[in-house]
């Protein structure tokens, strides 16, 4: 699998070149969840810590034969929104520099992620994006957000973006192209996602989003076919070769995501963003590689210094 995947894997093998980031894995209390983390700690991707009950993990590794001793285990009681707290107060200290999801419910983590107490807010609204890597697309592409966001208004949509082009500048491109994704490339008041697109392309005229290039509303054959906007006659440095995909809420991020994973036969990595330090939220129907994909691309984004600002 690897060998059909060239950015994902290269972006494992980067992210492997020195273990120089401390990941801290929030209740890896089940034994996938306890296999996933001890497989980043084998791969040398980074220094792994479990945050949970001592002795509940001891005792799922000894039933499942894993080896705890490449890995640092800090101890809790068996609460996992208790582990979640502890886990930010890593981050507080400095001793994580970044966080993935063990076996409580996302629910349960982004709780802590949003609270203020827990420490890890900036002035960003949080956002999640993921970074495909597909068998006949000869470049990555990056979706946003397709799992935090429900509804997301302007404002929102604004730090989506940034969150994604900050990203973006972490993996190497240097001004990434974000399309702006709607049901149609026409403005229409009754649909607002078209008007936001055209608000979205008007901020980053003014500065209000830097770093990378706007355009929309675009359907989604003309965000990607350059023959698409051709024959709809729009002319555009976006259209056809984005880095970046803005859906205009979750229902239609999920959607798609799930599309180029289960019909494109795509791999992907995926961060929560806009948090002090990235978060990996893992899921059951992750493939190994995909795990891995998505702790490395927190790995490279963790060394980038404004992967920490406030």
């Amino acid at each position: 699998m690897p060998h059909a995947y060239p950015y994902l894997t290269g972006l494992i093998e980067h992210a492997a070149c020195r273990a120089d980031i401390v990941l801290a894995v929030v209740y890896p209390c089940e034994p996938l969840a306890l296999r996933a983390s001890l497989d980043v700690a084998a791969r040398g991707l980074a220094q792994v810590v479990l945050v949970g009950p001592h002795s509940r993990i001891t005792q799922i590794a000894l039933e499942s034969d894993a080896d705890l001793s490449r890995v640092e285990i800090v101890d809790t009681v068996d609460d996992p929104i208790a582990a979640a707290h502890a886990a930010a107060a890593l981050v507080a200290e400095g001793r994580a520099h970044m966080l993935m999801k063990g076996s409580l419910h996302t629910d349960q983590l982004m709780g802590v992620l949003v609270s203020r107490e827990a420490g890890l807010r900036t002035n960003r609204r949080i956002s999640h994006a993921f970074m495909f890597d597909m068998p006949d697309v000869d470049r990555p592409l990056m979706l946003t957000d397709c799992v935090v966001n429900i509804e997301p208004d302007l404002l929102v949509k604004r730090d989506i973006v940034q969150n994604a082009i900050d990203l973006a500048h972490a993996i190497g491109i240097g001004r990434p192209r974000v399309g702006i994704l709607s049901a149609t490339e026409a403005i229409n008041p009754a649909i607002r996602g078209t008007v936001d697109a055209a608000a979205l392309c008007k901020m980053a005229e003014r500065g209000q989003i830097t770093g990378g290039e706007l355009d929309g509303p675009l359907g989604f054959d003309n965000a990607i076919s350059a023959e698409s906007a051709r024959i709809k006659h729009i002319a555009s440095t976006v259209a056809g070769s984005p880095d970046i995909l803005l859906v205009p809420n979750l229902e239609t991020g999920n959607t798609l995501y799930k599309s180029l994973i289960y019909l494109g036969h795509a791999q992907c990595a995926g961060l929560v963003l806009g948090t002090r330090v990235p978060v990996v939220l893992t899921s059951r129907t992750d493939s190994e590689f995909s795990r891995l994909a998505s702790v490395a691309l927190g790995v490279v984004f963790a060394r980038k210094p404004h992967a920490v600002a406030a």
